[in-house]
């Protein structure tokens, strides 16, 4: 007869909690641990902060009798084949559930930021590059098909999305952002929870909060916003993500708020996640997170005082190993130093979510999806299968979509007319150091760039093309030539870090010789494709990622002065830039013929810009972070407030030269005047706004018309413009569209208390309907006046603009 928790005829949260009463202490907090299976056989450098000095070895047979709450990283920490990993994990999850007397299996946790974080799966772009796109439709159906990879190899939790919001691009973070504007942030980051979640998947959302606004762009700096920053700027994304995508995690960050960490802040993870927004999942630690509430931090001194501190807040469970969470604080709970109803509080959760997921039904099974129909010994068999047999990670749907994704996120920044389209059957100099290198697409944390680089005798695992590569199988009948120019960007030189890919022969050049070598290359043809940007890596090992933040907005190492030789030539030159972040390009701002920027577009970002180049896709993204026109100036997002504008008060002119939204085409667009159903609208009522674009090119394109509201007098100091809607408009040649956007007066209320009261007040205010966050993007503009009495608004507030386009 099955016991209370296993009937699946009750409740999830009365399942866990009869068997939460059946527990033991040590059986509880077992659950609020977590392992890393294979972490300490890896010899290389850190993929986490810290994470050879603070992990210890595991004695996995002496955790099992008390059981396990989660297993980090199975497939993202050592190359695995798919199916033997897939077999592997389903060998532990038996021992695991073998172990303890109430048979639970452990929740299976793993990276999926750009894809499942697995050998041999697809690499889908970085997150900049979802922002680029403005599709969160096709971000959602990305997520969906990365949810159900996860899902057949027996994951169950994604440590997706990051809806940090970009505060300043010195952050080597960046990339993993998805931009500089919270709607963009909330909305896209919002269809990817749902599409994970869909799949089956926990997403987990990160990093909650203030992460990107540190102190000076440097990664785990403090953070010193106020109040009404943190709410109007910081939150959001995390509230509709809660509401809105039903995200079941949420995983604190490593920053402080005006001296409070985030990890134990009860504030932050209980009173407003829980008691306001109604978060009812996991809180995760960020990966030892709690031990930095002893080490770093040193708001703690001992390991269980971080984990009393941690638990007290709201941080359910430890990862990505246990070292506070289990001896220390079953210490700390007996000796009356940490009640244990916090750990009961914890565990309840733990236990519910793992009945949500099936993992306490009594049919439980530990082979996943993609091995069904072998039997549980065979299982064994699996691991000697032949590689990539039985378990494909990268199959020709989810590459679609993938390229499909790279393809809208390619933004063309400047177009002199002449030289894009390439011509087919033009002299093209391929130069620069990432023109021939499959590293140019990757993010850090692809499979590739994060682990791979710890494997250099180990192939990609899949096919990444490289720009040069897709141009010359795009251009047949072009004569394209290639020149690297100068050392590829990385810290050490011009290797970069282990493993980067390099001939032997460029490796012995001078600086003199490849650049006069790429000069002559250029001079020799029509036009010049100068390929420059980033090398993604971890903690200081790459020129953008997780811990490689920068000094300035230069191109990093020699790439400008490359570009400058480029210029001197004479011949046309189309800049493209792979990158985690935006670079001041002012400089060049007048010599280029063009240029293309891509953020880690991932394994299909080589021919998604060589067909973007060709003039075969026409290009439609649009900038989600402004692109500066010197280095200085910074921080700065276009969001300001008059007194962040340029002024006669400062020497410093911070205006960007391609403003956030900003994004041309190889065709035109016509914008009639828009018409709305009404130019007064009660504080707590709505209008509908139509516009009528018209594609008046000679080839099909998309427009993205961005709706921004202008508030002229608030009680407290407000941007001049923030994104509160926008919309893809395909269209033919000839062809047009009507476009309609439902304005609630919610989307007009900010912060006036500084305990995050939000108010809508009546007054004049304008919509603006515009190409791009610019006055100059402005196209037209809508009168608009609130009447009635001011509003206090909540949670429940309209979040979004409903769009229509007919």
């Amino acid at each position: 007869m099955p016991q209370p928790w296993q009937d699946t005829s009750l409740s999830a949260e009365d399942r866990a909690a009869a068997l939460l009463s059946s527990m033991t202490l040590e059986e509880k907090l077992a659950q609020l641990s977590s392992v890393w299976p294979g972490s300490e056989a890896e010899e290389g450098e850190d993929v986490a902060p810290l994470q050879h000095e603070v992990s210890e070895a595991v004695d996995l047979d002496g955790l099992l009798p008390h059981g396990l709450g989660q297993l980090t990283r199975p497939f993202g920490t050592s190359p695995v084949e798919p199916a033997e990993g897939a077999a592997a994990l389903a060998r532990l999850q038996t021992r695991i559930a073998a172990g303890n007397r109430f048979g639970i299996p452990a929740l299976a946790h793993e990276e999926c930021l750009t894809g499942f974080f697995a050998w041999r799966a697809t690499v889908f772009p970085t997150p900049l590059a979802w922002g680029a796109s403005f599709d969160p439709a096709l971000v959602g159906r990305a997520a969906e098909l990365i949810g159900g990879s996860l899902r057949s190899a027996g994951i169950h939790q994604g440590l997706a999305p990051v809806l940090d919001v970009v505060r300043d691009a010195r952050w080597g973070r960046t990339e993993e952002s998805i931009g500089e504007d919270p709607y963009l942030v909330a909305t896209i980051g919002t269809a990817y929870v749902r599409g994970l979640e869909s799949a089956g998947i926990v997403a987990t959302l990160k990093h909650f909060a203030g992460y990107a606004a540190s102190r000076g762009g440097r990664n785990h700096a403090p953070v010193s916003i106020g109040p009404r920053e943190l709410a109007d700027v910081v939150l959001p994304p995390f509230e509709l993500a809660v509401r809105d995508g039903g995200a079941r995690s949420v995983m604190h960050s490593y920053n402080d708020i005006d001296g409070v960490p985030s990890a134990a802040s009860p504030w932050l993870l209980t009173e407003l996640l829980r008691d306001t927004w109604g978060f009812t999942g996991t809180v995760v630690a960020d990966y030892f997170g709690v031990s930095f509430l002893e080490l770093a931090h040193r708001v703690a001194d001992s390991r269980g005082g971080a984990a009393g501190l941690a638990l007290a807040a709201g941080v359910d469970v430890e990862l990505p190993a246990v070292r506070c969470f289990g001896t220390p604080l079953r210490d700390a709970v007996r000796a009356g130093e940490v009640d244990e109803s916090l750990v009961d509080r914890a565990a309840l959760r733990v236990l519910r979510q793992k009945c949500e997921l099936g993992l306490l039904d009594p049919d439980w099974s530990p082979v996943p999806p993609a091995l069904l129909g072998e039997s549980a010994e065979s299982t064994e068999s699996t691991a000697s299968a032949e590689p990539g047999s039985g378990l494909d990670l990268d199959p020709p749907g989810m590459r679609a979509v993938a390229r499909e994704l790279a393809e809208e996120s390619v933004v063309l920044l400047a177009d002199d007319g002449d030289a894009l389209p390439l011509a087919p059957d033009a002299r093209i100099a391929v130069v620069g150091p990432l023109a021939d290198d499959p590293a140019a697409m990757l993010g850090c944390y692809t499979f590739p760039r994060h682990v791979g680089v710890e494997h250099p005798e180990l192939p990609l695992g899949v096919e990444v093309p490289t720009l040069f590569a897709a141009l010359r199988a795009e251009l047949p009948g072009a004569r394209i030539t290639h020149a690297e120019g100068c050392a590829a960007p990385g810290p050490d030189g011009y290797a970069g870090e282990t493993g980067a890919v390099a001939s032997a022969g460029a490796a012995a050049l001078t600086a003199e010789s490849r650049l006069a070598q790429a000069a002559r290359t250029a001079a020799d043809a029509d036009v010049c494709v100068a390929v420059l940007g980033d090398r993604s890596g971890l903690f200081g090992r790459g020129t953008s990622g997780e811990g490689c933040d920068a000094a300035d907005l230069e191109l990093p190492g020699e790439q400008g002065a490359l570009l400058d030789t480029l210029v001197a030539t004479g011949t046309p030159v189309v800049l493209v830039l792979f990158t985690g972040r935006p670079y001041a390009l002012g400089r060049w701002s007048r010599l280029l013929a063009g240029a293309v920027q891509a953020f880690f577009p991932g394994e299909e970002g080589g021919p998604a810009v060589a067909w973007a180049l060709s003039g075969r896709v026409n290009p439609s993204g649009r900038l989600p972070v402004s692109v500066p026109y010197a280095s200085g100036g910074q921080p700065w997002t276009y969001a300001q407030p008059p007194l962040g504008l340029r002024g006669d008060a400062s020497s410093i002119d911070p205006t960007p030269l391609y403003p956030f939204g900003h994004g041309l085409s190889y065709t035109s667009f016509a914008w009639e005047r828009p018409e709305a159903d009404a130019a007064e609208v009660p504080t707590d009522g709505e209008t509908t706004v139509r516009l009528t674009v018209r594609n008046t090119g000679d080839r099909a394109g998309t427009e993205v018309v961005q709706l921004y509201l202008h508030d002229p007098v608030a009680r407290i100091a407000r941007p001049v413009s923030r994104l509160i809607g926008y919309a893809r408009v395909p269209l033919g040649s000839g062809e047009s569209a009507e476009v309609h956007f439902t304005f609630h007066a919610d989307l007009a209320s900010y912060p006036l208390g500084a305990d995050g009261t939000r108010v809508v007040e009546p007054g004049t205010l304008e919509l603006r309907l515009a190409s791009s966050s610019a006055d100059s993007g402005v196209r037209h503009t809508v009168p608009l006046r609130l009447t009635g009495p001011e509003r206090t608004v909540d949670h429940r507030r309209r979040m979004v603009c409903e769009v229509r386009v007919k």
